[in-house]
């Protein structure tokens, strides 16, 4: 199926994507450093476009997607954000599903953070959608439970049109695995390292983990170890010089990006833009999903 990828970041949807099979024949970002790093690893066409105000759709139709991807900018919606949808980037949610709308591809796949199912956006997301003749399933999948060496929940919203609601549901909850993924399962001892520093929210929180259970969610900053840390009730161990802060590069492999995917830009940028991805194989287990639906269908 011919994929367009919407809000695309640095490609975590459209290589796990293209690794489940499909061919992705577009994206789309607003964010210039991201479109570089997505453009230095896929061939396909990358446009650097604001999409919060389209009126052309046609620029969309003449790829011909059968199915179009996209995960809008979550900030508004995230723990780690303000919470406030007044801010204006969930207005891009209602963009992703006005562009469905009119562009009707045969399926859609939305991803955004958990807490949207709280939210009065994703309401009137579903309003457009079901307006539109899309059948509608959703999953909050554990990304740890899904190939990836994370604890990362987060929201997919598929869609497909002239189907009943509820048709995905089985394909995106009875596959998960009994057990996370370890950091330790995924990439061994490649890290060199048997426990790391992950700067907490706030101290009352543990901050060293150990490589033999999954990551907490990859966040968009990575701070040093601060002078003076003290040790939390919780952390996996006492804070030695062989405790670390993970690089730049090793929280790209925990988002399950392969190594020869290729990054450059600035320290910060990067941080962000790997914080923001959807983990490649959270992506191609969602990708999968529904190759297996239209088999069996």
């Amino acid at each position: 199926m011919k994929v367009l990828d919407l809000f695309a970041g640095i490609g975590g949807l459209s290589l796990g994507f293209q690794k489940a099979g499909f061919e992705v024949v577009a994206a789309y970002d607003n964010w210039q450093a991201a479109t570089e790093i997505y453009k230095a690893n896929f061939n396909h066409d990358v446009i650097h476009k604001d999409l919060s105000q389209i009126s052309d759709y046609q620029i969309f139709k003449d790829y011909h997607p059968e199915i179009i991807i996209g995960g809008p900018p979550c900030q508004d919606f995230s723990s780690a954000g303000k919470r406030n949808e007044n801010l204006g980037r969930a207005d891009l949610t209602i963009s992703f599903a006005q562009i469905v709308s009119k562009v009707k591809p045969t399926w859609f796949v939305m991803e955004n953070v958990e807490r949207i199912t709280k939210s009065l956006t994703l309401k009137k997301a579903l309003k457009i959608f079901k307006q539109a003749g899309y059948g509608l399933s959703y999953e909050i999948l554990d990304a740890s439970r899904c190939g990836v060496p994370q604890l990362r929940k987060r929201f997919f919203l598929i869609g497909k049109r002239s189907v009943r609601d509820g048709f995905l549901d089985y394909y995106l909850s009875n596959y998960l695995t009994q057990q996370p993924m370890t950091i330790f399962d995924y990439l061994g001892n490649e890290l060199g390292i048997e426990f790391y520093y992950r700067h907490p929210w706030s101290y009352k929180r543990r901050a060293i983990f150990s490589i033999y259970e999954p990551s907490p969610t990859i966040r968009g900053v990575n701070r040093p170890i601060p002078k003076g840390y003290k040790k939390h009730p919780a952390d996996a161990a006492d804070m030695t010089e062989n405790v670390r802060p993970l690089t730049t590069i090793e929280r790209s492999y925990i988002q399950t990006f392969p190594k020869e995917f290729k990054l450059k830009g600035t320290k910060t940028a990067l941080e962000q833009m790997i914080g923001n991805a959807v983990p490649v194989k959270l992506a191609e287990y969602v990708a999968l999903k529904i190759k297996e639906f239209n088999f069996y269908k």
